[in-house]
C-alpha cells in the first residue's frame, strides 16, 4: 500500500481528536508488535562487517541519501561494500543483485534502482539471506538500508538518521507519537538507546542545527550531514511533482534551490505513476510554458519513454565532518 504522510504528523502540537480517538489503538499495536520482534529474535552474524542505517519514523529522513554517501566513502577507501535493501515497492523477493539496465522500480523498488546507479545494490526480504549473498559476491562491508527496527542480523554499528527540519512549527518526531497517530516507528528513547551514532541531515536552505534538537539528541554521538542540490540548467518555469514521504521539502527544496518554480504536485509514497497523471502533467506544463522536474527517486519509477521529458532535480549529501564518521566505523570495526 502507497500512502501519503499527513503533515500534522510532525507538528508540535497534540494530533486531532479524531485522529487521536481512532488511530491510538493501531498504534498501541504497531509499538507493541515492534517491541516484541526486537525482543524475541535472535540476530544472525554473518562473515562481514555490518551497519545500519535507519531512523526512528516511518520515512522522510535521509537514510537512503546517507546510506549512499557513506557506502561512497568506505569505497574511495578501498573496502568492498554492499548496500543491502528490502527493497521495498518492489515484486522481486530476492536475493538478488540490481542492474539498472534490467531491473525496474516495479521489480526492486525505486530506491534500490537509484542506488544501483553508483553502488552494488542487494535486495532481499529476507535480511540474512540477503547479507549473505552480498558476502559471497565479496562484500567485505554490509550497508543496511533501513533496518533499525529490524533486528535479523547482528549489526556493528547502528546509525539512525534524523530529519533536521525544525521550522515553521515542525518537528522532526511530531508530538512523540507512534504509527500510524504519529511518524515515530517506535517510543523516541527506546529506539535511540540502540543506535550508536545520530546524523543529523539538515533540509536545503536551513544552515544551523536547532539547539533544542541538538539537545534531544545528546546522548549519542551526532554527526550533522548537509543536502546539495543542483541548479536549474536555465531559467525557464518549472512544474515540480514528487512521490516521496515528505513532498512539501522537495517543494522546498527547489525553491531554495533557485529552481522557478509555477507550480507542485505531492503523490504518495513510492506510488507508480500512470499514463493518464503523467499526461495531465504534461499538459499544465505545456500550459504554462514550463518543463517538468521531480526527483532522482520518482525517476526510478517513470516510464523510460518519459524520462528524457524531465528534469532530474538531484541531492548530493555531504558530512561535515567526514573523518568523524569514518571514525566511528573503524572504532566499530577494530572492537568487533
Amino acid at each position: 500500500m502507497k500512502l501519503s504522510t499527513p503533515r500534522w504528523w510532525y507538528s508540535r502540537t497534540p494530533p486531532p481528536a479524531w485522529a487521536r480517538l481512532v488511530l491510538a489503538p493501531a498504534a498501541r499495536l504497531f509499538a507493541t508488535l515492534t517491541a516484541r520482534r526486537l525482543r524475541t529474535t535472535v540476530p544472525v552474524r554473518v562473515g562481514a562487517f555490518v551497519i545500519s542505517v535507519g531512523n526512528l519514523t516511518v520515512g522522510g529522513a535521509g537514510k537512503t541519501p546517507v546510506a549512499r554517501e557513506l557506502a561512497r566513502l568506505l569505497s574511495a577507501q578501498g573496502v568492498a561494500v554492499s548496500v543491502l535493501s528490502r527493497g521495498y515497492g518492489g515484486s522481486e523477493p530476492g536475493p538478488l543483485r540490481v542492474d539498472p539496465q534490467r531491473h525496474t522500480a516495479a521489480e526492486v523498488g525505486d530506491e534500490p534502482l537509484m542506488l544501483s546507479a553508483d553502488l552494488p545494490v542487494i535486495i532481499a526480504r529476507d535480511r540474512v539471506a540477503g547479507a549473505e549473498a552480498a558476502v559471497k559476491a565479496g562484500a567485505r562491508v554490509v550497508v543496511l538500508d533501513d533496518a533499525h527496527q529490524n533486528p535479523a542480523l547482528v549489526k556493528d554499528l547502528s546509525i539512525i538518521v534524523v530529519d533536521g527540519e525544525s521550522r515553521d512549527g515542525e518537528w522532526p518526531f511530531g508530538h512523540g507519537d507512534i504509527c500510524p497517530l504519529g511518524p515515530l516507528r517506535e517510543p523516541f528513547a527506546v529506539g535511540l538507546a540502540r543506535a550508536d551514532l545520530v546524523v543529523v541531515v539538515l533540509p536545503v536552505g536551513l544552515d544551523t542545527l536547532d539547539d533544542t534538537l541538538r539537545q534531544a539528541l545528546s546522548a549519542k554521538p551526532i554527526a550533522v550531514a548537509r543536502l546539495h542540490p543542483n541548479r536549474p540548467a536555465n531559467d525557464q518555469p518549472v512544474l515540480g511533482f514528487a512521490g516521496v514521504a515528505k513532498p512539501w521539502k522537495v517543494e522546498r527544496a527547489l525553491r531554495a534551490a533557485g529552481w522557478p518554480l509555477v507550480g507542485f504536485h505531492a503523490f504518495a509514497d513510492h506510488r507508480p505513476y500512470g499514463a493518464r497523471e503523467l499526461k495531465a502533467l504534461q499538459a499544465e506544463a505545456a500550459k504554462g510554458g514550463a518543463i517538468l522536474a521531480t526527483t532522482e527517486k520518482d525517476l526510478a519509477r517513470l516510464p523510460p519513454a518519459f524520462r528524457d521529458q524531465v528534469e532530474v532535480f538531484t541531492i548530493a549529501l555531504r558530512f561535515d565532518d567526514e573523518a568523524q564518521v569514518l571514525a566511528a566505523v573503524k572504532g566499530a570495526l577494530s572492537s568487533s
